[in-house]
């Protein structure tokens, strides 16, 4: 479709002056998601976990044209949901070409655009918005000031135009008037400063701003959404009541609710398709990474208030991949496939996300992701084992049985090594693995049953990997007497 260039043109098009004029910016969007809920539309596409929690009360809250904003702990897609709402906007959006803050073509606001009109009629140039670019956002920091959300009056622009500092055409607009007919998107409210979010007050009451004291009425059409994090409310600042009460829908947002939910989300965002080698990642292996993120959220020694972010256990993925990447290109191997060894190897990716609490510091980040990995591997291991019967390998390590499993050792080293343990490779077929499949993918099934007996203390294990019997099974020697303690056989005399 040939998009029209000047206003005459315009009036001509598709894009009428009826629909242009009545047709506010939450008019548009609920209009788009009424058609999209009628033919079953996705409303946030990539966005897991939400479809009967989140994305209902968002979708109330457009249908009832409110500003809102979402309330939730990091990592918990808020900024992703929010700049997902350009989809509810018209392809093409007209405006005078050239103006700063997209005038209506048919009912322009700033003094400007009225001119542009007045001189030039039906031959006023128009431009048009793409959906993309009708989103406004701004990270709120305690420095952003007045001038940089609504605006200020520019001495250089009126010294250049010969106009004087009252007139309208000096002014310097700032971010909430160029959003003018798309969205203005604030993150982390709270770290706004109370008297700038006074400021906001009449763009969501009566839909105007005024700049810098003068006459300057402009009457912005603009739908206003937030993030914000609950710790920021005592850690860093507040949302002021007033501002509060003018924000039309509050929506809680939350983590996964299930592991299966966690493991989606980390396999649409980690970047785990590297180039020039196969690469299979085990179910189980997935499942303990999600399931560190789970257990770090539930446990003692981690700030709650926190939160604990999705981030990490995509991060760890990525690292995890990595780990096993390295080994592969160093032995040679043609199929990339990660152990739980990998990982331990990915601490560094998790250690960083943790904000721990007086008890986790005394203890060490270190030393509590190793624990939370263990509980991990332990959780995921009773889901695949919890009834199966490894008393045959536990047996074989009681009986003096050892072995070492470095990270960076080979497949094909390392399977020689297991398969002296009696009755392990009979083992793997509950994780979907057989002898038929690659050496890798053997090694790391049978790595992760025994760091499962390990996480339930069946088996023992030091920090080089190497595998022996449990602290309980290993008889130590039995220390001698020294002479003092030898019990007394004889008869005693005393003088």
């Amino acid at each position: 479709m040939s998009l029209p260039r000047t206003l005459g043109e315009l009036r001509q098009s598709v894009f009428s002056e009826q629909v242009l004029l009545t047709r506010r910016v939450k008019d548009e969007m609920r209009d788009n998601l009424t058609r999209k809920l009628r033919e079953g539309d996705i409303i946030f596409p990539g966005i897991v976990g939400y479809e009967d929690t989140v994305v209902p009360q968002i979708v109330n809250a457009i249908l009832s044209r409110h500003n809102f904003i979402l309330l939730g702990l990091r990592g918990q897609a808020k900024s992703r949901i929010l700049r997902g709402l350009t989809s509810l906007f018209d392809e093409h959006t007209p405006y005078i070409a050239g103006c700063e803050i997209h005038d209506n073509p048919y009912a322009p606001i700033c003094k400007r655009c009225h001119q542009e009109v007045s001189r030039t009629g039906e031959a006023t140039p128009i431009a048009f918005l793409n959906r993309e670019q009708r989103y406004v956002e701004k990270l709120a920091t305690p420095d952003v000031t007045i001038a940089d959300l609504i605006g200020d009056i520019d001495p250089i622009k009126a010294a250049r135009g010969g106009h004087e500092l009252s007139s309208e055409l000096t002014v310097h607009y700032g971010l909430l008037p160029r959003a003018n007919r798309g969205i203005f998107a604030i993150n982390e409210l709270p770290d706004l400063a109370g008297k700038i979010q006074v400021g906001l007050f009449n763009i969501m009451q009566e839909g105007d701003v005024q700049i810098k004291g003068y006459p300057v009425r402009l009457p912005l059409d603009v739908a206003l959404v937030f993030s914000a994090n609950p710790e920021d409310y005592t850690a860093r600042g507040k949302i002021i009541t007033p501002l509060k009460d003018r924000i039309g829908s509050e929506i809680r947002t939350h983590y996964p609710a299930s592991v299966a939910e966690g493991i989606a989300i980390t396999a649409q965002e980690a970047w785990t398709e590297r180039n020039g080698t196969r690469l299979g990642i085990p179910r189980y292996v997935q499942e303990v990474i999600e399931r560190i993120a789970f257990t770090a959220r539930e446990d003692k020694r981690i700030d709650k208030r926190s939160g604990v972010s999705q981030r990490l256990p995509i991060s760890a993925m990525e690292n995890v991949v990595s780990n096993a990447e390295r080994r592969a290109l160093r032995n040679d191997e043609k199929a990339i496939v990660p152990r739980i060894s990998d990982v331990y190897a990915a601490m560094p990716a998790i250690t960083g996300k943790l904000e721990l609490e007086y008890e986790g510091e005394l203890k060490g980040a270190d030393a509590v992701v190793r624990e939370l990995i263990r509980t991990a591997v332990a959780k995921t291991y009773d889901d695949y084992f919890g009834s199966v019967n490894m008393q045959q390998i536990v047996q074989w390590f009681d009986l003096g049985g050892e072995i070492g499993l470095a990270e960076s050792a080979s497949a094909k080293d390392v399977i020689e090594k297991l398969k002296d343990i009696q009755g392990l490779m009979d083992k793997i077929t509950p994780l979907g693995v057989s002898s038929k499949d690659n050496t890798p993918t053997q090694v790391s099934a049978a790595e992760f049953i025994l760091e499962g007996l390990y996480a339930h203390k069946r088996i023992g294990r030091n920090e080089e990997r190497v595998f022996t019997a449990g602290e309980k099974q290993i008889k130590r020697p039995e220390k001698p007497l020294e002479r003092e303690e030898l019990p007394f056989r004889g008869r005693r005399t005393f003088n």
